[in-house]
């Protein structure tokens, strides 16, 4: 893992603040698998020293941004208020909702919309039928775009210098028995994404796991997010998906197409 000290050539610039930097590492480094961290933790994690990490942990206790009880840290809900202004400014997730609510009703499986922040895709908006995953997924939840179909639908729409820059700084860590192994076929996987309109995932991300992605396109016709229907290997095959699901999914994310466009909810539209 690169460490704060470690920095890019853009961020050594006059005008980077090498302490927010480092602040924002601390916080990052409490995710969905480590919700309470100790200072050597943390310390590790984000490649700081021990002093300099308890000053910032201490900072942010202080701010009410990080919660500590005997030697150990975690996230309080406060911290919610440092993305809530770039959510609130989207209309996507209040816009997407009711049409992921047709669509799951229709399908009888998960969806989710999420949107791709470099390497990772973050999750906007979720509607759940069951747990199908053994990690927990809410809005804010991060994935490696690679090995997701959501991700995969928004990589392939990045201009060819973009995603080779970004090709080439993706660990591919096999997470599965089916993960995609190198830059070279996820480069193939990309170019028949960017042909067929969508992306579909068989248990790379976890075993188990199938899912199908379409792009919800803002009005310049940008993939400004992505739209996934999730479901367990033992209730959809692939073949299943692209016939049953997949028409569903492009008529839901064309339905928050068009109101992304009004810059109105009209409701559900999941029938011709």
């Amino acid at each position: 893992m690169t460490g704060p000290d470690e920095l890019t050539p853009r961020a050594r610039s006059a005008d980077h603040v090498q302490s927010l930097e480092r602040g924002l590492a601390v916080i990052r480094a409490f995710d969905a698998e480590h919700r309470e961290l100790g200072l050597s933790d943390v310390a590790r994690i984000t490649g700081l020293s021990r002093a300099a990490a308890r000053r910032f942990l201490l900072t942010l206790v202080s701010l009410g941004y990080v919660h500590q009880v005997d030697g150990r840290f975690s996230l309080r809900p406060r911290v919610l208020e440092l993305g809530y202004a770039y959510l609130s400014g989207l209309s996507l997730p209040e816009v997407a909702q009711p049409h992921m609510e047709a669509l799951v009703a229709a399908v009888n499986e998960s969806s989710s919309v999420s949107v791709l922040d470099d390497l990772e895709i973050v999750y906007v908006a979720r509607v759940p039928t069951r747990r199908i995953m053994s990690i927990t997924l809410a809005v804010g939840t991060r994935l490696p775009a690679f090995a997701t179909s959501m991700g995969r639908v928004l990589l392939a729409e990045l201009a060819e210098a973009e995603l080779e820059e970004r090709l080439a700084r993706i660990e591919f860590r096999p997470l599965t028995a089916y993960t995609v192994k190198d830059a070279g076929s996820l480069r193939e996987i990309l170019a028949r994404v960017r042909a067929d309109g969508y992306a579909a995932v068989d248990q790379e991300l976890e075993e188990g796991l199938r899912s199908l992605a379409v792009p919800i396109r803002d009005p310049s016709g940008v993939a400004a997010a992505a739209l996934n229907v999730s479901v367990h290997a033992t209730r959809g095959t692939m073949a299943g998906l692209r016939r049953d699901v997949l028409p569903l999914a492009r008529r839901a994310a064309r339905a928050i197409e068009d109101d992304l466009g009004s810059g109105q909810s009209r409701g559900p539209r999941l029938r011709n």
